[in-house]
Formats: structure tokens, sequence, C-alpha cells
């Protein structure tokens, strides 16, 4: 093999596991450590008990249609937030679900709220809701900053889509770092709403 294919084939090899370790995480575990209480359940969702829950971190800013949003405003209701991207194949396995959970639990004071990451553009984010119906707001995050200000060991960085609901008082109650049916979503969701 002569020095120049050695070159492109370790160029190629670095290339190849530079998209692998970028693209759309299949869920796991959280990894960094951190004492967050989570309880791992037998259908991948972890949960925190009451009175362990750590408060969700700012998240506020720009949403993919321009406009500004803070889901501190969302306190009283309990929140749904799931991170995706339009590039990411779960992401687009999973969003008819959250389409019709999200139209379905508007009324029994659940609000969702997406995270786009990675889109270099709102253009294909945009897109990405019109052509599954998603109609809850999702705020742009291209470079992953938000995901940042949860606590070590809340949320993996690189486990796209991930999906946390927040109680009433905006504290982490569950969390998925995977694709999820629309099932495994209510399994998530049910516990937090039925809480007084």
């Amino acid at each position: 093999m002569s020095t120049r294919s050695r070159a492109l084939l370790l160029g190629a090899t670095a290339a190849a596991a530079a998209l692998t370790l970028s693209a759309c995480g299949n869920g796991g575990t959280s990894g960094g450590g951190g004492n967050t209480n989570f309880v791992t359940g037998k259908d991948g969702i972890d949960t925190v008990a009451q009175g362990h829950r750590a408060a969700a971190p700012d998240l506020s800013g720009r949403t993919i249609d321009g406009t500004t949003l803070d889901v501190a405003d969302y306190k009283g209701k309990v929140v749904v937030i799931n991170v995706w991207g339009s590039w990411c194949s779960p992401c687009r396995a999973e969003a008819p679900n959250f389409a019709a959970v999200s139209k379905e639990y508007a009324s029994k004071g659940v609000q969702f709220v997406g995270i786009n990451t990675r889109d270099t553009s709102t253009g294909s984010a945009v897109a990405f809701e019109k052509q599954n119906g998603i109609d809850y707001p999702s705020l742009y995050d291209p470079t992953g900053k938000l995901m940042l200000r949860f606590k070590k060991g809340t949320l993996n960085p690189q486990a796209i889509p991930s999906t946390l609901v927040l109680d009433r008082q905006g504290k982490i109650a569950a969390r998925s770092l995977a694709a999820l049916s629309e099932e495994t979503l209510l399994k998530m969701i049910k516990p937090v709403v039925a809480e007084k």
C-alpha cells in the first residue's frame, strides 16, 4: 500500500469515527457520573422519586421560528422536553408519537418543548416539525449549549434523541436516552401527571 493510499485510508477512518461519534445516540447510560438520583426501570425509563429531584437548569432562548421561550414560564405544568435533530433517524421515527401525545395531553396540564440540536440552520428544523405535525415550540440549540447546562450525568450529549419530564415544580422527574414509542412516552408522563 502506498503512502498516499495509507493517508487516504487513515483520513477516511478518522472521518467515519467522527461521524459515528456525532450521530444519533441509541440510548444507554448517561455517562459522566454525577449524583442525579435516577433509578432505571425495565423500559429504559430513568425516574427520580419526589423529594429527591433536581431543578432543571435555565432553558431559555430563541426558538426555531425566531420567537423567545423560557421553560420556567411553564412552571405549574408537567413539561416534556425532547432533544432532537432533523438529521436524526430515531428522531424522525419518534416525532409522530410526540405530536400525537402532545395534542392528547395539552388539556391535561402538559406542555411539550423541543430542543433542536446540531441543525446548522432553522430551515430544516422548521420543515421537520411541519412534516411531522409538531406544533409545540422548540428551542434552537445548534451547538448543544442548553444540554450542557444540565447537571453532570443527567443528559448525554451524544444520546440524541433524549427526553426529560419535568414535574410541576420544574424538577426533573424522568428521562429516556433513546427514541420512544407512544406507549413508552405515556409511561413516562402519566405518573408525573398523576402526582399531587
